[in-house]
């Protein structure tokens, strides 16, 4: 498998550390509010990775963090009158909701920032102790002048990078590049404490820490938005190679921004969409599959339109497991169809080779629906295939299907009861009372369902 590695600009085999076992990292999100659109494209996507390299046989050891004390975390307790904890375990818990209803497995690893002080305190004490960090007044800042090769992930010299960059000035600092690894308490934050005094860790310095317990140094995979590549991302570089002298990931991975009808997405311009409010609408499954219907590197737009049209693709889709198991159920044995086998076997190997260039879900979802395609051709043909055969081709379907994080379209309470007065129309076909099955049909079909009448029974869909 070759992935796009942002610190080298190109495409490079995927060859892990360990033989078999990848270990892979994912910024996850800080826990002060409902998680958006955008942060959803992040999980779902590097979701997929995480099963895709399972699918390819790896054992992945995969860890997501929550970021649980920070300055916006801290704002929202006092604005609600409660706890700093109470505001990230409110919202850690409103993640799995929304992660589980995207079909986001859980990580193997969700470690907390909070839970990690020892570990963030033991690195800033040594980089202080290498010379790539100062306290002043009890914060502790990293020197990015010090470590000569920051900038190298985001390909820029550094006195670009300081032009560029959002930098708080501040007279505890040596530099206005430096950034806090550590702060010191104000009153009514919450602290632990420190050799430096009481205080809380920075925002990147507890990556590094983490990445550095849970999975050693070098990992195999670092992933994340955009977003994060600058200065994030740069600046867990720079404090995890200084403080351990060796690399810190293999490859870096960053997935495109999202707009908002063709306008970048923000909270001033009023097209800030949470995951739960989208859902409510449209559904999480039809969010998981706009978030995956593009290249994850490539800059996606979300529109009323692109969700309808998700939902219809993934409609076609339902309707084609739903036609396979109808014709299964009903069908007569016979041999599996070699030429059927190959076609079949010929998609899964069509989707294989894009997802194997760089994650291409796009094409890889290309050919689910050849795959659909074909199925759709074999089962509603002239001449009869066997149950076998259609057997063998929904097998494959599905095992794409759930692999991209499909599943089986859920069936409505009412559901029994339409199988009920399908059972009782050709009940009423049978004894020739055409005139009660026709009452049947458009009663059904007043309700919103159309019943279709084939060789092999009667299936319905509801429009």
């Amino acid at each position: 498998m070759k992935l796009f590695n942002t610190m080298t600009g190109e495409k490079a085999e995927l060859v892990p550390i360990e033989e078999g076992h990848v270990k892979m990292y994912a910024c996850g999100p800080t826990v002060y509010n409902f998680f958006h659109i955008g942060n959803a494209r992040c999980f779902v996507v590097f979701d997929m990775l995480r099963r895709y390299l399972q699918y390819r046989g790896y054992k992945v050891t995969f860890a997501q963090n929550f970021t649980d004390v920070d300055d916006k975390i801290i704002k929202k307790a006092n604005e609600e009158g409660i706890s700093s904890n109470e505001v990230a375990e409110k919202y850690i818990k409103e993640y799995f909701t929304d992660a589980e209803g995207l079909g986001i497995e859980k990580a193997t690893i969700h470690p907390r920032a909070t839970e990690n002080i020892d570990g963030i305190i033991e690195i800033v004490s040594i980089l202080i102790e290498k010379g790539y960090a100062y306290e002043s007044n009890g914060d502790v800042y990293f020197q990015p002048k010090k470590f000569k090769e920051y900038g190298k992930l985001s390909h820029m010299p550094i006195d670009e990078l300081e032009a560029g960059a959002r930098i708080d000035v501040s007279e505890q600092k040596r530099d206005p590049l430096d950034f806090a690894l550590w702060k010191s308490a104000k009153p009514g934050e919450p602290y632990w404490e420190s050799p430096w005094g009481n205080g809380r860790p920075g925002w990147h310095i507890e990556c590094s820490a983490m990445v550095r317990k849970y999975l050693g140094q070098p990992i195999d995979i670092h992933c994340g938005g955009k977003d994060l590549a600058f200065p994030h991302h740069e600046n867990e570089i720079a404090q995890s190679e200084a403080a351990c002298g060796c690399t810190f990931a293999n490859f870096w991975l960053h997935n495109g921004f999202i707009s908002v009808d063709n306008e970048k997405m923000s909270k001033s311009l009023g097209n800030f969409f949470t995951v739960r409010d989208v859902a409510e609408k449209y559904g999480y499954d039809v969010i998981r599959y706009f978030l995956l219907s593009a290249h994850y590197r490539k800059p996606v737009n979300y529109s009323a339109e692109v969700l309808a049209s998700s939902s219809s693709a993934l409609e076609r889709i339902h309707n084609c497991e739903e036609s396979l198991e109808f014709y299964i159920k009903n069908a007569s044995g016979g041999e599996l169809d070699e030429s059927v086998k190959a076609m079949a076997d010929g998609r899964r190997e069509q989707f294989i080779t894009a997802m194997d260039d760089d994650l291409n879900t796009a094409d890889g979802i290309s050919a689910v629906f050849e795959l659909v395609k074909d199925a759709n051709t074999l089962i509603n043909g002239k001449s009869s295939a066997s149950k076998e055969s259609a057997q063998y081709v929904y097998s494959v379907l599905t095992e794409l299907t759930r692999l991209l994080g499909i599943n089986k379209k859920a069936k409505d309470d009412d559901d029994g009861a339409i199988l009920a007065k399908i059972a009782e129309r050709a009940q009423a076909k049978k004894d020739k009372n055409y005139a009660l099955a026709d009452s049947i049909r458009n009663e059904l079909l007043s309700q919103g369902i159309v019943l279709e009448d084939t060789p092999n029974g009667t299936k319905y869909k509801k429009i």
